[in-house]
């Protein structure tokens, strides 16, 4: 008997993994996040280790389910280091489009308005006052790997002096 290719829990069924004809063993709690989405606990934390399998398919799955927990910082922070294939991101990206409607779709653009795109570097066009933080983010700072807010074209997510702020679109020019 097959082990969960995510926390390798014992009880598994096959799942196939869209849009391809490839399956995974995965237990009861991890086939219900492929198909339902994830609800942030602790049994997600296997994602932690599952994004660096050698296995295309689970770096895919595991790379999904980080997506579905865009409120868990763990989760931004693991796919902020995750690096996939070019061809495994694809395919990533692939099946969680799949029944996108243009009335759903969310775009995100700096104040040239040029797209942005996750892991985008912008550049910073003003002084901006990072509250809670106690400093000044400067205007030139470069914010590299920048995050979508999935629900707010106005909001990107990014990292400076170490801390990760929500940054307003209207502030930051495409580099």
């Amino acid at each position: 008997m097959a082990t969960c290719a995510l926390c390798f829990a014992d009880t598994t069924t096959d799942v196939a993994i869209a849009p391809r004809d490839e399956t995974l063993p995965l237990c009861t709690t991890c086939r219900d996040g492929v198909e339902n989405g994830p609800v942030d606990g602790p049994h997600w934390q296997c994602l932690n280790e599952a994004i660096w399998s050698p296995e295309p398919a689970v770096q895919v799955v595991a790379w999904r389910l980080l997506k579905a927990l865009p409120e868990a910082p763990w989760a931004r922070e693991v796919l902020e280091i995750a690096y996939l294939e070019p061809e495994v991101q694809a395919w990533a990206e692939e099946g969680m489009s799949g029944g996108d409607t243009d009335g759903d779709a969310v775009v995100h653009v700096d104040c040239n308005g040029a797209v942005l795109a996750s892991g985008d570097t912008v550049t910073l066009i003003k002084d901006l006052a990072v509250k809670g933080a106690g400093f000044t983010a400067k205007r030139g700072t470069a914010v590299r790997k920048i995050s979508l807010v999935p629900d707010n074209a106005a909001h990107i997510e990014g990292r400076v002096e170490g801390q990760r702020i929500v940054i307003l679109t209207q502030y930051v020019k495409k580099a």
